[in-house]
């Protein structure tokens, strides 16, 4: 039997996000702006068009939107984003009894404080203490759901203080509800956010994490089929290190005329350019040298950033190199290429790739990262 969370909820359609906390749709033909109860980047759910819920609060004290973003539909499937009701949604969940490993668990209370910290839950279970901290995941691709989506130091250090509990002997238990219902595999996004990756890691003698795949309906009423996922350990041993390749997002706004080392000078139309590369020791020190403007130059790359904006980038931690890889995928979906550049070491055609458009707001663009920092993972599994 499905449970209601939300009041009615209306359609309306995305068109652009200009801050963390504000959409701005379209909704029964006018365009509206609306609070989005989500901090994080959702890049992988907004598209220009995506279909999206919306309810109506206007008596919300505060507040400039009269409506509240609280779901979107990828493919044929609604994600709910109003992390506000995770808990509500967990406490629903206990007290039903519907959580793997706490059937038996009795809600003590809520917003309870530990040092700098406040954790979601204290429980009671097999007549002992139990915390429970309680996190919202909407990344997912084909198979497997990962979490942050951006970089969390408040997360990571909910981790350590719940370990250190965890060594005095005090259960402890993180609970990442996953809006996805066709997940079968967890992990800590190591692409995104290394550190909360590794702390994961420490962590797992000390707290008890709990993945758990939820279903939503088109209404966006909770299903009450949940499934718990799987956590990889083995695989994340050897993959969440600190090596493998990367994207660099950049933007050259105007054409020019660029000298590119012994390449010679090289002309570069306006626009959005994304550069592979790799560095299979010392990732995350390779792409903060490429922010630095000021360094000795080695790669044609350095001569092109010099002129051109860092939009964003997207490491790829992994123990294989996928540099040519990601340039064969780009190669598929890019406006143009720089021949040659980048690429005199291997046999792809260029390793720089231009769009006349943000290709963040590209749906195949956001595929390839989805592909190779997951889907990638369990289809060599197979």
């Amino acid at each position: 039997m499905a449970i209601q969370i939300f009041n009615e909820t209306e359609r309306a359609y995305f068109i652009a996000r200009p801050n963390r906390f504000l959409v701005n749709c379209e909704m029964k033909g006018k365009r509206i702006k609306a609070f989005l109860p989500n901090p994080g980047r959702l890049e992988e759910l907004f598209f220009p068009g995506s279909e999206l819920r919306l309810t109506y609060d206007k008596a919300v004290s505060g507040r400039k939107t009269e409506y509240t973003v609280v779901g979107v539909k990828k493919e044929d499937l609604f994600v709910m984003l109003h992390t506000h009701k995770s808990n509500e949604i967990v406490r629903h969940l206990l007290n039903k009894k519907l959580i793997p490993s706490l059937e038996d668990a009795i809600i003590i209370s809520t917003e309870v404080p530990y040092k700098n910290s406040r954790f979601d839950f204290l429980l009671e279970k097999d007549h002992k203490d139990f915390y429970l901290e309680v996190k919202s995941c909407t990344l997912f691709g084909e198979k497997v759901a990962m979490f942050p989506d951006a970089v969390t130091e408040r997360g990571r250090r909910h981790l350590k203080e719940l370990a250190s509990l965890g060594r005095k002997g005090i259960n402890t238990g993180v609970l990442f509800l996953v809006h996805y219902e066709h997940a079968d595999y967890f992990i800590p996004d190591y692409h995104t956010d290394f550190l909360f990756a590794r702390t994961f890691m420490d962590c797992r003698r000390d707290v008890n994490f709990i993945p758990l795949s939820i279903k939503w309906e088109e209404d966006l009423s909770l299903s009450e089929e949940i499934r718990l996922l799987e956590i990889p350990w083995e695989m994340l041993e050897y993959e969440c290190r600190d090596r493998g390749s990367y994207l660099l997002l950049m933007e050259l706004q105007e054409k020019r005329s660029i000298k590119v080392g012994k390449a010679g000078i090289i002309d570069f139309e306006g626009g959005y350019y994304i550069y592979t590369g790799s560095a299979m020791a010392n990732l995350t020190q390779r792409i903060n040298r490429h922010y630095r403007k000021r360094k000795k130059y080695h790669w044609h790359i350095d001569y092109f950033r010099e002129e051109a904006r860092i939009v964003a980038d997207f490491p790829f931690r992994s123990s294989e190199d996928l540099e040519c890889k990601l340039a064969q995928a780009l190669f598929k979906i890019a406006d143009f290429y720089v021949p040659a550049f980048g690429s005199s070491d291997c046999s792809c055609k260029s390793h720089l790739f231009g769009f006349k458009d943000n290709p963040l707001f590209k749906k195949e663009f956001i595929r390839i990262i989805q592909y190779f920092r997951m889907d990638r993972l369990v289809k060599s599994e197979k």
